[in-house]
């Protein structure tokens, strides 16, 4: 497990080297990556362009179905409304988060669509693979990001 979630902080790491909001995400099925994403949604102009969009737009491609069945989604970051969709509908079985966002998570922070019974799919959740390293990057960049921009930081 801790392995999958380092490979996702890699790709977080690459999106850090970019400019970009440092999140990564890999999709593993029977021990194998067969996706991986990292934010880039300045970069490409799109909104949608979210680490766990693109690991999933990967791993759909590469087995040549809209649905993911059997697969797990390593995140360093809890997903947004709009990527816990896209777990629902590629019907993700279980969801490794790193760290959660207390303002925008939608696997348990304010919202839980992975695992709400109106829906079709129901995925489970472990929060907390290497949260301090997953906490650390997202922190470290919004400091840098602050010095560069002249305000305080803490």
């Amino acid at each position: 497990m801790k392995k999958y979630m380092e490979e996702a902080l890699k790709e977080a790491e690459k999106a850090k080297a970019v400019g970009e909001v440092p999140i990564g995400a890999v999709i593993v099925k029977d021990g194998e990556i067969i996706g991986r994403g990292y934010n880039l949604t300045e970069t490409k102009h799109d909104p949608t362009a979210h680490a766990e969009m693109l690991a999933i737009m990967e791993a759909s491609q590469k087995l040549g179905s809209p649905r993911l069945c059997g697969c797990e989604l390593y995140t360093t970051v809890e997903p947004c409304a709009m990527c816990a969709g896209a777990i629902v509908l590629a019907r993700i079985e279980k969801v490794y988060i790193g760290t959660p966002d207390p303002k925008a998570g939608a696997c348990g922070s304010v919202f839980n669509i992975v695992q709400e019974e109106k829906l079709n799919h129901y995925a489970e959740i472990e929060t907390g693979v290497l949260r301090e390293e997953c906490s650390e990057i997202m922190k470290s960049f919004f400091r840098e990001l602050r010095k560069r921009n002249g305000a305080k930081s803490e």
